[in-house]
């Protein structure tokens, strides 16, 4: 009793979790159908530009396209990250690096399932970049596209405030870096690494409000958890949904022979293969969680509901002899036990509540409530 007093102080003490019911994402958000002119552009595109070696690094950036329409380098790797979309520019690029239509038209798409291609000599990567909002419990998508080809990396962001790109920033800097001397698919991989381990964050903010979910239930703290684990179901489905292609993808890379990816960085993305699969298997241990307190959920509601039907039932049966006497007593006939004795209406009242207290402890000493 006292781990549980504890544990109930405990939950009290923590801040409650935002439950938004209208901030959501939307279940089916991808059309093929739908034109790629309709998709909101950027109001202003940001372009980062990294050229870099073992010895120099060259970092730039602009809002101009014609800025990064430049050769890259054989003696390095030159990485261009645009972020925020607009059709024009967009094209413009992918133009000047030779990249096919198809490709170009999944970077402008929305709310694509992540995937891969190989077409001509480089590799293309479409996955999501997942937040956890903090304001509205939501988690919120970010289709994010990487181009890999000989000496170059080009990658795409919809949105231009935010990213988890600076740890890959911030060891581009270094000297020493073991980025700086290696590979364009190297910084393919500690882009994608990155990204995947975001996925982390996510997972971990859902399980705080799972448990936290959990121990309300047990606790029976929170009679109105339905809602709350339809909310929870729904943000597991959608990150299932965004995460799960992600193991295909990686997985079709590290199987690739194409050209531009060495053989000596095999072992980096099958370690990233590892870290989704994992993250996968996260997100489908919480969705087993959900539906298991959905269950309990119900179990309370079923047990309160049949506490209560208890409740008036033993009320029903306790008042079931005094509305039998009652009633024998108040027939309309002339001769009627103890009518006219002083004493009667006493003795009658009191026999309607000793039958009551004696139905009431035998009950008790059943065990029956």
């Amino acid at each position: 009793m006292s781990i549980l007093k504890q544990a109930n102080k405990f939950v009290n003490l923590l801040p409650d979790w935002p439950w938004t019911y209208a901030a959501r994402e939307p279940i089916t958000n991808y059309n093929p159908a739908r034109d790629i002119s309709e998709r909101d552009e950027a109001k202003e595109t940001v372009y980062s530009l990294y050229r870099y070696n073992a010895q120099t690094l060259e970092e730039r950036r602009s809002t101009k396209d014609t800025d990064c329409l430049i050769h890259t380098q054989a003696d390095g790797v030159t990485w261009i990250n645009i972020d925020g979309l607009k059709k024009n520019e967009v094209e413009h690029i992918c133009a000047h690096f030779e990249i096919h239509s198809l490709l170009v038209e999944d970077i402008l798409s929305v709310g694509q399932r992540a995937k891969t291609d190989e077409i001509g000599n480089v590799i293309f990567c479409l996955l999501p970049m997942l937040y956890y909002n903090e304001g509205t419990g939501v988690i919120e998508s970010e289709q994010v596209s990487i181009v890999l080809g000989k000496n170059f990396v080009l990658s795409f962001q919809e949105d231009p405030e935010r990213d988890v790109f600076d740890p890959v920033r911030e060891r581009l800097r270094l000297n020493n870096a073991k980025l700086r001397g290696n590979t364009a698919d190297y910084l393919c991989y500690s882009l994608m690494d990155v990204i995947v381990d975001s996925y982390f964050s996510v997972i971990e903010k859902l399980s705080d409000r799972i448990e936290r979910l959990e121990d309300a239930l047990l606790l029976k703290k929170d009679k109105g958890s339905l809602p709350k684990i339809s909310i929870l179901r729904r943000e597991i489905m959608l990150l299932r949904r965004s995460i799960m292609p992600v193991r295909d993808l990686v997985g079709a890379i590290v199987r690739s022979e194409n050209d531009v990816l060495e053989e000596r960085n095999e072992k980096y993305f099958k370690d990233v293969l590892d870290h989704i699969t994992q993250a996968n298997e996260y997100v489908e241990n919480h969705r087993e969680m959900l539906m298991n307190l959905q269950d309990l959920s119900m179990s309370q509601i079923n047990t309160r509901l049949n506490e209560v039907m208890k409740v008036f039932t033993l009320l029903a049966t306790l008042m079931a002899p005094a509305t039998v006497i009652g009633g024998i007593f108040g027939m309309n006939f002339d001769i009627i036990p103890m009518a006219h004795h002083p004493l009667g209406f006493y003795l009658t009242v009191a026999i309607m509540l000793v039958i009551p207290l004696v139905m009431l402890l035998w009950f008790r000493r059943k065990g029956w409530f």
